[in-house]
């Protein structure tokens, strides 16, 4: 039985780590957190989101960025001050702007798989993450907006996507909750929204009934590969250990770039920051005023998910500010005024702020494969759309790894 080590404990890893046991793979699992989980895929927006497939690699964005720069509560925020890093990777985003149409194509159909994937896995280990298959619903303020969708839409349905434009009553009553003036909408019936905390949690006890072995609280401080199999070198605490395995698997977000570095690749990962709120719904009228159906705010970039019965939560902007975990009353204010705006009857007294990385690419497309050593691999850079992606991605790169094998054996017998 082959061995085969995988950094990083988040959606990625723990998905990867179930693709690879499935098909008879001996796994370990690092995480410097206690727990699987405990950081980007700790509380996203909750959405597995085929209709959200649109790489960013737009001239709007950039405009809009430019435009937002000034603004503390900007969805989308750049810190001006100067960073090697940052500048060079805006300088490749914006060189994939001409593959923004086959990008966001071959996004749209990938989400569609992973959608269909994650659900089949759920049901087959008997998760519960607090699923609601009730589709998304994009809101759109103006017609100008609400023109723009109709292009994203012919891309979108072009990947093989379901998403279909709404009038205002229409989307009325499709989510009775809502309020406001909008002037249209979009609705994706096939969408849903989950809690990827409990989902990804769910999956490594399943792992860990599999047989994955998973090593928490360890800091990776070094990787070494070579034709003789892989070695990691972590610490716990002041404990020093290390392990050799036959392959490794990189799925550390935004630490995924200095792993690669280490190894002699070039993983171009940004983080780049977002928020969330989790209101708590403590009171009758707050369950009945939260919305039921995921909606996604085109003009100030929010998405919602409702996680059961008393939790709602609500998440976006974007904030290109380098490796900062800090959660900034000016950027969650945001999302508190939005929901007291559109769900008056929806109480703030309870609220629980959150801010994690997105480990994101230029292209925004995931690296997932072999690296230039061939016992290693990477399956990371998600960005926005890590838990949509995630279930087919895993499976994508434990391909790779088994196709590796498969050609090391028939190597071996034509010798």
């Amino acid at each position: 039985m082959s061995t085969i080590a995988i950094i990083g404990a988040g959606i990625t890893g723990v998905t990867t780590a179930y693709a690879l046991a499935n098909r008879g793979y001996s796994v370990t699992v690092f995480d410097r957190q206690r727990y699987a989980a405990m950081e980007t895929s700790f509380a996203n927006g909750g959405q597995l989101s085929a209709s959200n497939a649109e790489v960013w690699n737009n001239p709007s964005t950039i405009i809009k960025g430019l435009r937002w720069m000034l603004r503390k509560d900007a969805p989308l925020l750049l810190n001006p001050i100067p960073s090697f890093h940052k500048y060079t990777w805006l300088a490749e985003f914006i060189g994939h702007i001409r593959n923004y149409r086959r990008n966001t194509i071959e996004t749209t159909r990938l989400a569609i798989a992973a959608r269909r994937h994650l659900f089949d896995v759920a049901d087959r280990e008997g998760i519960a993450f607090d699923l609601e298959r009730r589709g998304i619903l994009h809101v759109y303020a103006n017609k100008a907006d609400f023109d723009a969708a109709a292009r994203v839409n012919k891309l979108l349905q072009e990947g093989g996507l379901d998403r279909r434009p709404v009038t205002w009553s229409e989307m009325r009553e499709i989510e009775p909750a809502l309020q406001g003036q909008h002037y249209g909408g979009y609705f994706t019936p096939s969408d849903s929204t989950g809690d990827i905390h409990k989902f990804t949690r769910g999956l490594a006890a399943s792992c860990e009934g599999k047989g994955v072995r998973f090593v928490f609280g360890a800091e990776i401080k070094d990787v070494r590969a070579d034709s003789q199999g892989v070695i990691l070198r972590w610490q716990e605490g002041f404990a020093k250990d290390e392990l050799k395995s036959q392959k490794a698997v990189i799925c550390a977000g935004i630490g995924s770039r200095r792993i690669a570095s280490s190894l002699g690749d070039r993983v171009n990962i940004y983080p780049v920051k977002g928020y969330s709120i989790t209101l708590n719904l403590a009171d009758d009228a707050s369950q009945k005023a939260a919305p039921r159906v995921s909606l996604l705010d085109e003009a100030a970039k929010i998405v919602t998910s409702r996680l059961g019965e008393d939790r709602f939560r609500v998440a976006g902007t974007a904030e290109f500010n380098g490796e900062n975990r800090d959660i900034r009353a000016d950027r969650i204010r945001p999302l508190v005024q939005w929901v007291e705006r559109l769900f008056p009857a929806v109480s703030t007294s309870q609220v629980v702020p959150w801010a994690g990385l997105r480990p994101m690419m230029p292209s925004m497309m995931p690296r997932v494969g072999r690296g230039k050593r061939p016992n290693i691999f990477y399956n990371t850079g998600h960005g926005h759309l890590g838990w949509t992606l995630s279930a087919m991605t895993a499976e994508m790169v434990a391909d790779a790894v088994t196709m590796s094998d498969e050609l090391t054996r028939s190597s071996r017998a034509a010798a």
